[in-house]
């Protein structure tokens, strides 16, 4: 690719980052924004660009990133790796939390109990994420989910029929409690392609491995269904996002958050789906 049209690529792909976020006013002036960092080259790229509107004067806010390393032998050191490297690279402030140290086990030990790794995986990763955020004082946690991700999550929860997830769909969600960080997600309007081209095109850092445990998933195989159907008629993902997005109106103050008995965390229910995953898989373990 020439070099000028190498530079059309990046600013077409920043403009599109900061149209989602002016227009739907994910950013504050004066907030404190954690990045969600895995390694991976969705989270690097939203840290790199919100990095590069910070700089450039665009936005006022504290960036900051967060790691979990969820503990999966072969796979997370590599992202976490590539996940320091980028923070350092960029000068941003970096926080590592490890699910071994927090739980007291790894997910290759807990994903023995259930169907799939992903349901594990899912649930303490929300976990360690807002609780680190709220520790450390962020206004709104930053996400890597990109046009790709909304699209797949948006058919998952249909298929299950969880219409409470329809109320955590959208580049922001509100803080519906005080403990709970509020997500944005910067490159709601990103393909996955366009993520995946920055990063070789830029020579970025990121760790581009998937996930051992991607396969058992509902998601890895919606995924090559949508790419299948976006080979034959492009602008398919694109088109389905906008029909949920135009039909589905969740009233999102109905949803209501308690605090978890055991823990304290906002939970819809008495005791949090991470304690109670933590209790069971402690109890299998002995």
């Amino acid at each position: 690719m020439k070099h000028r049209d190498y530079q059309n690529f990046n600013q077409e792909l920043e403009n599109k980052v900061k149209k989602v976020i002016m227009d739907y006013n994910l950013i504050d002036e004066g907030d404190k924004v954690a990045v969600a960092l895995s390694g991976g080259k969705d989270s690097v790229l939203t840290l790199h660009i919100l990095d590069k509107l910070l700089c450039e004067n665009e936005f006022d806010f504290e960036l900051l990133a967060i790691a979990i390393d969820e503990g999966i032998s072969g796979y997370r050191e590599d992202g976490t790796e590539s996940a320091r490297n980028n923070a350092s690279e960029l000068g941003v402030e970096y926080h590592e939390v490890s699910l071994e140290s927090e739980m007291g086990f790894s997910l290759d030990q807990a994903a023995q109990f259930f169907q799939t790794a992903c349901v594990p995986c899912g649930v303490f990763r929300r976990y360690l994420l807002n609780r680190t955020a709220h520790q450390l004082g962020a206004d709104k946690l930053a996400t890597g989910h990109n046009l790709d991700d909304e699209v797949q999550s948006f058919l998952m929860s249909f298929a299950r029929a969880d219409v409470r997830r329809f109320a955590k769909f959208g580049p922001k969600q509100e803080r519906i409690h005080p403990k709970m960080v509020p997500r944005i997600k910067p490159l709601w309007l990103v393909p996955e392609k366009e993520v995946g081209m920055w990063a070789v095109m830029n020579e970025v850092d990121v760790h581009l491995a998937e996930c051992p445990y991607a396969y058992q998933s509902l998601r890895s195989r919606l995924k090559n269904y949508l790419n299948h159907l976006e080979e034959n008629r492009p602008g398919n993902k694109l088109n389905l996002l906008q029909f949920f997005q135009k039909n589905l109106h969740i009233d999102k103050k109905k949803v209501k958050i308690n605090e978890c008995q055991i823990c304290g965390e906002p939970s819809s229910a008495s005791i949090c789906k991470a304690c109670e995953m933590q209790e069971f898989i402690k109890n299998e373990l002995r």
